[in-house]
């Protein structure tokens, strides 16, 4: 009987990669539809961003670097197996409210707008592409903003709001993004690290001057766009 981390014998799973000194990426997840994960390193307790896939050789790294101490969704697309995760390194989920009713098997700390781990890490609400889509910012190297399906690269590898046939708000979205260049500034937001189209960015895996990209994005123009989807 086949193990349940067991890849086919064909298939040969990519490492994690490392995308800044404490912040590594893990390869496209089938399971939340092609979604990127991240993980952070830190001696206060690891994070993890959203749900890599549950395979043996990304257990086994997370177990190699010390577990999970957070484990942030951020958005319901990216919950993947998070319950096997939570089962497995005993880690607190952290879910925006609207998303939480998601995981009735599992115990989240849910949070309404925000929710700060500490004085580096924080979870905030941007909702738009779902109910409780949120990112979470980590004040290191400039200022890091994990921001899920809230803001994807395009094919100029530039940040943006993706709407499509299912966006539960697109008003929502884009005055979402008005909250984050209210709350940051190019010195404390330098890299958008996106959790999906990870392709466009052609092998960087995340977005630099982030800040400056944000505020050149015509809102009221993307205001008018249609779903590509």
């Amino acid at each position: 009987m086949r193990s349940p981390f067991q890849e086919p014998s064909n298939h040969t799973p990519k490492p994690p990669r490392a995308i800044l000194s404490s912040i590594k990426a893990f390869p496209p997840n089938r399971d939340t539809l092609g979604g990127t994960a991240y993980f952070i390193v830190r001696n206060e307790g690891n994070i993890l961003i959203d749900s890599p896939a549950w395979d043996k050789n990304n257990r086994d790294f997370l177990e190699s670097n010390g577990g999970v101490r957070w484990l942030f969704i951020s958005h319901r697309g990216a919950i993947g197996k998070s319950a096997e995760i939570q089962k497995t390194f005993g880690c607190e989920i952290l879910v925006q409210e609207q998303e939480a009713y998601l995981l009735p098997e599992s115990k989240v700390t849910a949070f309404t707008d925000k929710f700060t781990i500490d004085s580096v890490s924080q979870a905030i609400w941007t909702p738009g592409h779902s109910p409780g889509s949120s990112c979470f910012y980590h004040n290191s190297e400039g200022g890091i903003l994990f921001s899920g399906r809230h803001l994807v690269p395009n094919r100029q590898a530039e940040p943006v709001p993706l709407r499509t046939s299912k966006t539960f708000h697109w008003h929502r979205q884009i005055k979402s993004i008005k909250l984050l260049l209210e709350n940051f500034t190019p010195q404390t937001l330098k890299y958008i690290c996106p959790g999906a189209n990870t392709g466009f960015l052609r092998g960087e895996r995340l977005i630099d001057n982030a800040y400056t990209s944000l505020a050149n994005l015509d809102l009221a123009e993307l205001l008018t766009a249609k779903s590509v989807l």
